[in-house]
């Protein structure tokens, strides 16, 4: 019962964490438009799915976009995208883990959960995000913005091919950086052991 306590508390402590560095967002100029922003809240996520196992770690990124509907500039989409990027990384990255309980294990988890979260981003991006994005700005302005960076892109494919993927993927990569750097210190006050 007592560990049932903890990871329910651990959990919601973790998307609190995770809601507040969705505050800390900041575009990459130059990069990538301006209204996809770079952010660490898969951070707290991914060490929930290591610490209390892949659904904690959903449950963190339900928690952390729900919150974030009352603060949307996106209508939503943001949250939605954020949303199902997130638990895609957490829960390929916690599985492996949940598997081969070991820092490679982590480490093998959470690169896979970073290139597949990048790989299911073109297609969540394509078929669900940018078309209901459509409703706020047109899809000629999205083109736009990344033809600016780019001008030889000329559709929505080639956008999310040649921004949106290696972005996704370093997104993830340095959210699992900073997890190797900083869960092990972590898991005992996590796991409430030692």
């Amino acid at each position: 019962m007592n560990s049932n306590i903890r990871k329910l508390t651990g959990t919601a402590m973790l998307s609190a964490v995770a809601y507040i560095l969705m505050f800390l967002e900041f575009p990459i100029p130059f990069l990538i438009p301006s209204f996809i922003k770079m952010d660490f809240s898969e951070l707290p996520a991914l060490m929930a799915s290591f610490a209390y196992g892949p659904a904690s770690g959903v449950i963190v990124c339900l928690i952390k976009n729900l919150l974030h509907l009352m603060n949307t500039q996106t209508g939503g989409v943001g949250e939605l995208s954020n949303f199902m990027l997130g638990a895609a990384f957490v829960l390929i990255a916690g599985l492996i883990y949940k598997k081969i309980h070991t820092k490679k294990g982590a480490l093998t988890g959470s690169v896979v959960g970073a290139a597949f979260m990048g790989i299911i981003s073109l297609f969540t991006n394509y078929y669900i995000v940018y078309p209901i994005y459509t409703n706020f700005m047109p899809m000629e302005a999205i083109i736009g913005a990344y033809q600016l960076i780019v001008p030889s892109v000329e559709d929505l494919w080639d956008c999310l091919l040649i921004f949106n993927l290696p972005f996704t993927i370093f997104k993830g990569l340095c959210s699992v950086l900073i997890t190797m750097l900083i869960y092990k210190p972590l898991r005992n006050i996590l796991k409430g052991a030692g």
